[in-house]
């Protein structure tokens, strides 16, 4: 009964590890199917300020790491609350070009499926164009996995004018330090070379005064030994 005991222990046991590792599996697969799901992304800047009457592009981009199939997608702008559709289209397959449906008539597709690229031009822009616009797409191949970015629109009668006069401070003080650092150094180096000559010149000196000091003293190997020796 003990060994038949420990045995049905062991079973469950097994059985439970069995249950933990199919979690781990799932999750793994889960993470590697997020991984791949379809991304839609309008750049790193998300809004863009444009003056009245001008042209604007409003960016959209597509990724998938297992491909495409009769990709869906459709721009929208939300008008207070309500979402109305500019336009639509179904790219069949890789580097297949859509035919878009433009339910507005200033607005342009510019984009090319050879780049995953599905944006669109806004021309004419009034103020009431200003707001927020949603690019959707949704992919069946990923068992219809969809996503959205938002890119934001701000309409104005002119541009604003960046004050540069901080920077200019700033690299002028900047321009003032790097030069004063470089006369200096160049002023050193002059320093240091008279420096040198000077001390040259000093050891020639000393030498030289070493020599006439010899002489005079009558040391051997001066001139004072050389004198002929006075006759008897």
């Amino acid at each position: 009964m003990e060994l038949q005991g420990r045995k049905s222990f062991l079973h469950r046991c097994a059985k439970s590890g069995d249950v933990v590792h199919a979690g781990l599996v799932i999750t793994l697969l889960v993470g590697v199917w997020y991984s791949q799901a379809l991304e839609v992304s309008t750049g790193k800047v998300h809004f863009i300020e444009v003056m009245n009457g001008s042209s604007v592009l409003l960016p959209c981009t597509y990724a998938s790491c297992i491909g495409i199939k009769n990709l869906y997608f459709s721009w929208q702008f939300k008008d207070n609350g309500t979402l109305i559709k500019l336009c639509e289209a179904v790219i069949p397959g890789e580097g297949i070009e859509p035919n878009v449906k433009i339910y507005h008539e200033r607005v342009e597709f510019v984009g090319t499926s050879k780049k995953s690229n599905i944006s669109i031009l806004l021309h004419n822009v009034t103020f009431e164009d200003q707001g927020e616009y949603i690019c959707f797409a949704r992919n069946p191949k990923e068992k219809d996995r969809n996503h959205s970015a938002v890119f934001t629109l701000y309409v104005v009668d002119e541009l604003r004018v960046v004050d540069n006069t901080l920077t200019l401070i700033i690299v002028s003080v900047l321009g003032g330090v790097i030069g004063l650092i470089i006369l200096i150094m160049v002023v050193k180096a002059v320093v240091i070379a008279v420096l040198n000559r000077v001390q040259e010149k000093n050891k020639e000196c000393l030498v030289s005064s070493s020599g006439n000091d010899n002489t005079e003293n009558g040391l051997p190997g001066s001139k004072a030994d050389s004198k002929p020796t006075p006759k008897a």
